[in-house]
């Protein structure tokens, strides 16, 4: 399925956090903190709102967006004004 998100709206594949800690114990999933990053893998069509594109991986605030799940793939759609950096 193909979703495009519309007006400065952008649409982010999340990540998955590290199911063990450094000294080994594995967290179960109910466990984990939600993840605030992810990769954007579409974006709206106001060009002139929307500072991010394609591929760039971005954090976002931590309630912010709805979540969707298409193609078996854990998928957030945000506005603009819900991403708050740009991660390099």
């Amino acid at each position: 399925m193909k979703v495009k998100p519309l007006a400065d709206r952008v649409m982010v594949k999340l990540e998955k956090n590290e199911a063990k800690t450094a000294g080994g114990i594995i967290i179960p999933d109910t466990a984990q903190e939600k993840t605030q990053q992810g990769s954007v893998v579409a974006i709206g069509d106001d060009k002139d709102v929307i500072k991010v594109s394609v591929g760039q991986k971005v954090m976002y605030d931590k309630y912010a967006g709805t979540q969707v799940k298409i193609d078996g793939e854990e998928c957030l759609i945000l506005k603009m004004s819900d991403i708050i950096a740009i991660v390099e």
